[in-house]
């Protein structure tokens, strides 16, 4: 176990690309936006084409965060190139993909309170890709995963965009909102008691200091960044889905976070049928999960089931864990989707 760095059999790039749809986003944050892209090892030396899993991250989550290394832990790119160096190991090509906000994070949904980074990535990011690397650039060798808000847009993807990924993971990814969000609510209710109830008074607070020096600042970051995705007006307004200072939910905002929810998204026929339609799909979550994320999963596998995907098609666990430092599950999910996209 190195303390520092290790060596790669196969090869990271870090590029950039220049969005179009990002100009002019509502946040003022940068169109140009990093992008890593992993090879295999022998990736150079042959003129073979792979299948593609696309690695979207968590809320706040941000490129270079993949290079952590904990101790006795290894970043997720040397735990990816693990998986690769393996004698008869699936290959595949692996994307990192930025989808930052000043807000912490997109939810990977077009927004007027954000921008358009579900467009982003499904219409710039992934075409990028196939045009310059030897990739399946068809949806039954795309696939895309994530944990927490990047397990949420690894579900919601390729419900929105079955012609574009036959295949997901989605580790403790955001689920069964009752479950998930209600006892947030009330929590920053009580948190925002200190700001006369004005979650933009917070905000003002936050930037003016270093961040996360206040009990409050993770949950209410999430609050406002949430709302952003799911509950802004056309002009970007920002709007919570519950009364501020009482925590009485408001049901016409509410409404629109439970839209975004993918456990009610199977009911819809249209979202069904595309879930129906995928080759593969990785569940999990920790069974102590602090968001009740597991539930959310059991709930996803669930519905799946009863849309007419085929059991033999899903893996589904629920692993002795919390929310955190799960990131050791992605190189398992990332194998096995490899080896369904290449059979």
């Amino acid at each position: 176990m190195l303390p520092w760095s290790g060596e790669l059999s196969g090869r990271l790039d870090e590029l950039t690309i220049d969005s179009a749809l990002l100009r002019d986003n509502p946040l003022g944050d940068p169109h140009q936006r990093p992008l890593w892209v992993q090879v295999p090892p022998g990736y150079d030396d042959s003129d073979r084409r792979y299948p593609v899993v696309y690695l979207i991250q968590g809320y706040t989550g941000q490129l270079t965060m993949w290079r952590n290394r904990t101790a006795y832990r290894q970043p997720v790119p040397e735990l990816v190139d693990q998986v690769f160096a393996e004698p008869d190991a699936p290959q595949a090509v692996v994307v990192y993909v930025d989808a930052w906000t000043t807000y912490g994070g997109s939810q990977f949904v077009d927004s007027p309170g954000t921008g358009r980074y579900h467009s982003y990535f499904c219409d710039e990011v992934v075409p990028f890709v196939d045009e310059r690397y030897r990739t399946l650039a068809d949806r039954d060798h795309r696939a895309v995963t994530g944990k927490s808000s990047g397990g949420f847009g690894a579900m919601i993807t390729p419900m929105l965009r079955p012609d574009l990924f036959g295949a997901l993971a989605t580790h403790a990814g955001d689920a069964l909102y009752e479950c998930v969000y209600v006892h947030e609510f009330a929590e920053s209710v009580r948190a925002l008691r200190e700001y006369e109830g004005d979650i933009w008074r917070w905000w003002a607070d936050f930037r003016s200091r270093v961040a996360f020096t206040k009990a409050e600042d993770s949950k209410l970051l999430m609050m406002l960044g949430v709302a952003a995705c799911f509950s802004a007006d056309e002009d970007g307004t920002v709007r919570l889905p519950f009364d501020p200072t009482t925590g009485r939910l408001v049901d016409d905002q509410w409404a629109r976070w439970l839209a975004w929810d993918p456990v009610r998204m199977l009911e819809q026929p249209a979202y069904a049928e595309a879930m129906a339609s995928m080759r593969a799909v990785w569940i999990d979550a920790g069974t102590r999960d602090d968001w009740y994320l597991d539930l959310g999963a059991q709930a996803f596998r669930d519905g799946l089931l009863q849309v007419g995907v085929p059991e033999d098609r899903i893996a589904f666990e629920l692993f002795d864990a919390t929310h955190m430092a799960i990131e050791y599950r992605y190189p398992l999910a990332i194998r096995w989707l490899a080896e369904r996209m290449s059979a």
